[in-house]
């Protein structure tokens, strides 16, 4: 399975820069990204040793003929390069060939001692007339071409965002690399291209978009606090990248071409996953490495989940498969000595999967992880949180941003619930009963969304490949909750890994999976949606119009079957 899209992130119409910029990589980049990174020449040069000293302690451990062969192959590998630079040196002390008379009189024939030299010859034919004919190298000097073409307007235009655009994020990867591509989604003319890419080191797990600026690496700043800067910049457009590597990246949209992110969140220099260490000796030991030690400043290994808090706009919160959920301000320098996470919560005895704020509540965060159970805590007070168990992996959870106190959980065995934190014991012993239980899915129920603009509307995704649209509605009697399916499709993504509404339209969501592949789906295109939704969008106010293209956009390939008229088009 290399090639995949991993999550998907909306950016909502308005918030982009209408003319990106190019990155710059100068002198104050360079410094920028060195401190950033912690890595000088000199630190390099002995990282490179380490990694070098490292992996010949791994094979030092080999018992038997697996060891004979490895100090055989290494013998054979060192007589090779010796050979290959005795034969170097014996070539570049090789005379002149020597000339074959007979060889040379057969290409005499060929006056190969005149080639190349310029030859005089009468022009013939109707414009034999023509003395010469002036060239011009660059359409710019030619004083008869009129009409100039600007390269660098022509690349701002094609670059350009408008304020009806929404962006979309991937978290993409294929043949073993790994990519942000950032799309741009016109609803009006239901198009969906590529805008700009950007590379990254690892596999990407997560994303969270965020307008907060980062703090930038200070010069001289002391305790973490950054020096004082002339930009007086408050918003912006950022996206958060959490990896298998347990550094998060903070990269800003609005920039093209860039090589490095804005700012990394923990320690590159003292979690370096290319530096191996040795766990023992023996055949079957030498290959594993040591678990790094945990830390309470950062992560130690892959974050598997993000969540930026909307009301403390410089706070993010971060899962990791270190058994770990930390917080994180994103006004400290992160290149400043002892800088780290503000927090770190030990809530769960297993990787943690997920992790949200709830943005009725800003200091109230909902956590779940692979020992089957969810937390729910105010991180000013972490003892004294209540909690459920779920009876298998959470794959992902949401608030549900219509109350406060409710929110839904999908699980690893396709079962998707939905509970109430008032009546959630302190205890995870007691019984903790959901509010409704969904069979969701056949497996794994691996994405799941809450609708922001309509009340009670939810979709799903899962390793079945189908993406489902569910109605959740109040009984009028008793006041329990049912929940109908209103649509189902497979979008031809396989294994879906990511479906999120968007934050502009009320019935389209972002779809993508095991196939490396994004879809848009307007929903609002099926008649059963618009007759579920109907009285709920129009308490909303909002309103739908029918579409003939059966709702689902997806960037045109060159592989696709083109018909003969189209072509001609």
């Amino acid at each position: 399975m290399s090639n995949l899209i991993s999550c998907v992130a909306w950016v909502r119409r308005g918030v982009a820069a209408q003319h990106p910029s190019k990155y710059n990589l100068d002198d104050e980049e360079l410094g920028r990204v060195s401190a950033l990174a912690r890595i000088e020449l000199e630190d390099a040069r002995v990282e490179l040793e380490r990694a070098h000293e490292a992996a010949k302690s791994m094979g030092r451990g080999a018992e038997g003929d697996e060891a004979d062969d490895h100090d055989d192959s290494e013998a054979n590998w060192v007589e090779c390069v010796k050979r290959s630079s005795e034969d170097d040196d014996a070539m570049d002390e090789d005379t002149a060939p020597i000339s074959n008379p007979k060889k040379d009189d057969d290409l005499s024939q060929y006056n190969l001692d005149e080639y190349g030299k310029e030859s005089k010859s009468i022009a013939t034919g109707p414009f034999s007339n023509i003395k010469g004919l002036t060239y011009y190298k660059d359409n710019e000097d030619d004083p008869y071409i009129t009409l100039k073409e600007d390269e660098e307007e022509l690349e701002r235009e094609e670059l350009e965002v408008l304020p009806t655009d929404n962006i979309l994020v991937a978290a993409k990867t294929e043949d073993d690399i790994s990519q942000l591509e950032v799309y741009i989604y016109d609803e009006s003319q239901d198009n969906l291209y590529v805008h700009h890419d950007l590379m990254l080191p690892a596999f990407p797990l997560c994303l969270e978009w965020l307008d907060f600026p980062p703090a930038k690496p200070s010069q001289g700043g002391v305790d973490g606090t950054p020096m004082p800067t002339e930009s007086t910049q408050q918003f912006g457009n950022y996206i958060a990248v959490g990896t298998f590597d347990p550094e998060i990246e903070i990269w800003s949209l609005d920039t093209v071409e860039a090589l490095y992110p804005d700012m990394i969140l923990g320690r590159p220099d003292k979690t370096a996953a290319h530096v191996p260490v040795p766990l023992g000796t023996g055949k079957k030991k030498r290959k594993k490495t040591k678990a790094r030690a945990a830390s309470a400043l950062h992560h130690v290994d892959a974050v598997l989940s993000l969540s930026w808090n909307r009301s403390h706009r410089n706070l993010l919160l971060s899962a990791s498969a270190d058994r770990t959920v930390k917080l994180w301000d994103l006004n400290r320098d992160p290149t400043a000595e002892g800088a780290g996470a503000l927090r770190s919560f030990d809530v769960h005895n297993d990787k943690v999967q997920a992790v949200q704020w709830n943005q009725k509540e800003p200091t109230v965060l909902l956590t779940g992880s692979y020992d089957r159970t969810v937390r729910t805590f105010d991180s000013r007070a972490p003892g004294t949180g209540v909690g459920a168990i779920v009876g298998s992996d959470v794959e992902a959870l949401r608030w549900d941003p219509w109350e406060a106190h409710g929110f839904y959980v999908s699980l690893e065995n396709g079962i998707v619930l939905n509970f109430d934190v008032r009546k959630l014991p302190s205890d995870l012993n007691s019984p903790s009963p959901a509010r409704f239980t969904l069979a969701a899915h056949d497996g794994a129920a691996s994405a799941l969304d809450v609708n922001p603009h309509i009340r009670g509307c939810i979709v799903t995704g899962g390793t079945d490949k189908m993406v489902k649209v569910w109605n959740v509605t109040d009984r009028e009697n008793d006041g329990k909750r049912e929940v109908s399916l209103v649509t189902s499709r497979d979008l031809g993504i396989g294994r879906v890994f990511s479906a999120t509404f968007s934050p502009d339209d009320p019935l389209t969501l972002a779809a993508a999976g095991s196939k490396a592949k994004l879809q848009i789906w307007d929903i609002g295109a099926n008649f059963g949606a618009r007759k579920a939704f109907a009285s709920k969008l129009a308490e909303a106010g909002r309103q739908l119009k029918e579409k003939s293209t059966g709702g689902v956009v997806g960037v045109a390939s060159d592989d696709e079957d083109v018909s003969d008229d189209e072509r001609d088009e």
